[in-house]
């Protein structure tokens, strides 16, 4: 069950309700949500493969600066000339897998076909940041190229909250 509180947070960060949200899996330093856990399937039966979904409008604006830096290119580039860099990322696919998985089996849901990618080009491919930040902040060193996007990027949290929440999440806010 997530707290109505976090709930209405992640509903402001996304601009949007939340679909099928099952946790928060990791709280900014400000104390809000900043990556929630997905059920693998929305609720029409539709495969979500995002398991580990980030949600702080500050983090994924400043990945979305580290995309455009070429990052990821030079980490595909690395991905390619690395074999200890492409198995610890082989091994972040197989955790997120596991983990989706097991949140499927817990839902009562099937686990989404084998074919399909866990997140953020996983195994073989670097795609998506914010999808490996979100990884590496449910699941501290699990994802090496999670880790070091997040080591490279500045700390977002630092001027306050992304979101202003009424004390209350149940009463709208002034003017809302």
């Amino acid at each position: 069950m997530v707290d109505p509180a976090d709930a209405a947070a992640v509903e402001q960060q996304l601009g949007r309700p939340p679909r099928d949200l099952r946790a928060v899996a990791h709280r900014c330093p400000c104390g809000l949500p900043d990556v929630v856990e997905t059920a693998p399937r929305l609720a029409d039966g539709s495969p979500f493969p995002t398991l580990f979904y980030l949600t702080c409008p500050k983090a994924a604006s400043a990945i979305g600066t580290l995309e455009s830096s070429g990052l990821m290119k030079q980490m595909q580039a690395r991905l390619a000339d690395d074999p200890e860099l492409a198995e610890a990322y082989a091994r972040a696919h197989d955790d997120y897998i596991a983990r989706r998985d097991k949140a499927a089996a817990e839902e009562g849901l099937e686990p989404l076909p084998r074919g399909m990618q866990s997140a953020g080009g996983m195994p073989n491919r670097v795609k998506c940041l914010h999808a490996l930040v979100g990884h590496e902040l449910a699941v501290p060193g699990g994802n090496p190229f999670g880790r070091e996007a997040l080591d490279a990027l500045p700390e977002w949290w630092c001027d306050g909250p992304c979101v202003e929440l009424p004390s209350d999440p149940a009463v709208p806010q002034e003017g809302a």
